[in-house]
């Protein structure tokens, strides 16, 4: 039973009775409850009514053969929302009418698909970065050129419109400016940063200009090995997203942004054209306590031109996800009423083991 409690996904045996017999600590996180107090009821009492789950159970022991499900919902007021998971159900060996589930939750799995999309659609956005730069930026040049010539040798009433041209070329000249970052993709030099030290600067900036009248509040895990990253960059990701947080929170008395950084073992993703798992056992977040994001707008909300402000380019998140996939790590981003969580996962310095766990840490809920 050792070995099971080590697994990093929730896993429970079930008797003959439909009681649990058995559940590690990953299913002690998953149903909300202690081994002890899981063992005095039967699976049925945990999981939706009418679960096909339970037809899968019936299905293994009639032919004592593995079974595997996918994309089952095990939403209930009693698991909570987003209990989307794949299931594979086995006999136990010589415990006739016993049988081992497993439970792998997609939440995660679904969040990293959708990062490989943002980073493909960061990818695009270089392309087309590169061709703007190119394709628009020099003809604007002229176009503003001529403008400023004509502006010496015309009215005051038409002088206005050869200012607005001018005016004009400029927005499109930053605009393109912005989208040159994406095309940037030198390799940037990168050492052992304290996470901390990062935030502390971004704070202090925020509160010396667009936060000034928000709370900002922290809870670190100050056991945190260093991460491996440009600091730089790292301040522009940070930077970005409390930048969001205090526009989503704007005038609201009570807004609060909170950071928190903690260690969390057993997310590792799968670097493409090798064999090699990247572990992301960092996780630094960004929680404001704005109205949230549209449900709408979550699943593309890294994607590049999707905002919700009026003035904005939609430029900022993709730039975020584009940092921090080039730094080997996710970005994602969980919203409702009154609570969103901006969450970046990365890699630990290169100077420090994978399989080396920091001491004990500090937690605390927002």
């Amino acid at each position: 039973m050792a070995v099971l409690n080590s697994v990093q996904n929730p896993v429970v045996m079930v008797d003959t009775n439909g009681h649990i017999a058995f559940a590690n600590w990953e299913a002690e996180a998953f149903f909300g409850a202690s081994a002890a107090h899981l063992s005095r009821y039967k699976l049925s009492t945990f999981i939706p009514f009418g679960s096909p789950l339970l037809s899968l159970i019936d299905q293994v022991r009639e032919r004592r053969a593995p079974v595997n499900e996918y994309r089952v919902d095990l939403s209930s007021p009693r698991l909570g929302q987003d209990k989307l998971v794949d299931l594979y159900v086995a006999p136990v060996v010589n415990q006739p009418g016993d049988v081992v589930i497993v439970f792998q939750e997609r939440s995660m799995a679904d969040k990293i698909d959708r990062q490989l999309t943002h980073r493909a659609a960061a990818r695009s956005v270089t392309g087309l970065a590169s061709m703007l730069a190119h394709e628009i930026k020099n003809p604007l040049s002229g176009i503003r050129g001529a403008a400023q010539l004509l502006e010496t040798s015309v009215t005051d009433e038409d002088r206005a419109l050869t200012r607005l041209i001018c005016d004009e070329t400029d927005r499109i000249v930053s605009l393109v400016d912005r989208m040159e970052v994406f095309s940037d993709e030198r390799p940037v030099d990168r050492i052992s940063l304290n996470i901390h030290s990062v935030l502390d600067h971004v704070k202090a900036i925020a509160k010396a200009g667009f936060a000034r009248n928000i709370r900002i509040t922290e809870n670190y895990d100050p056991s945190l090995p260093p991460v491996y990253a440009n600091r730089d960059q790292l301040v522009q990701v940070f930077l970005n997203l409390i930048k969001n947080a205090a526009e989503a929170i704007g005038d609201r008395p009570d807004g609060e942004i909170q950071l928190t950084t903690a260690y969390r073992p057993g997310i590792r993703l799968s670097v493409a054209g090798s064999r090699e798992k990247i572990s992301l056992p960092l996780e630094f977040c960004v929680h404001d306590n704005g109205p949230g994001v549209p449900a709408d707008l979550l699943p593309h909300l890294f994607d590049p031109f999707i905002t919700t402000k009026t003035n904005g380019s939609g430029l900022g998140l993709a730039l975020v996800a584009k940092i921090i996939g080039g730094h080997g790590g996710i970005v994602e981003c969980d919203s409702q009423a009154n609570r969103t969580t901006f969450r970046v996962l990365m890699p630990v310095s290169k100077d420090i083991p994978l399989d080396e766990e920091p001491p004990a840490k500090s937690t605390g809920s927002f």
